[in-house]
């Protein structure tokens, strides 16, 4: 079984939220687990990797995000091919941060209307 890094989230505030608060939340630990491992602080890493995955995969299980799993789930593939994998995607920190930064700033923009 698998440590909840954010039980608050797992247990439906997660829902709550808009994809693209969802996806900045995702990103935001994208950018600690990139920095860690540039730093190569493998604790560091260690917890944002999961804090990422977990906050990616309650967000790929909403059921609201049906049409969009496909992107999802790609996106989860090219983030551990990245951090763990032989990065045969050729993803660059530059390029998956700011994938991650238009839903951040879409959700910002959402939140002023609100």
């Amino acid at each position: 079984m698998s440590v909840v890094h954010h039980p608050e989230l797992a247990t439906g505030r997660w829902r709550r939220m808009t994809l693209a608060e969802q996806m900045g939340n995702v990103g935001s630990e994208v950018y600690r687990a990139i920095r860690a491992k540039q730093q190569t602080n493998q604790p560091r890493f260690q917890l944002a990797l999961e804090r990422m995955l977990e906050l990616l995969d309650l967000t790929i299980a909403d059921p609201r995000w049906m049409n969009g799993r496909r992107e999802l789930l790609r996106a989860r593939e090219v983030l551990c091919d990245f951090l763990v994998g032989d990065n045969v995607y050729r993803s660059t920190p530059q390029n998956l941060q700011s994938y991650f930064d238009h839903f951040a700033l879409a959700a910002r923009r959402q939140a002023g209307r609100a």
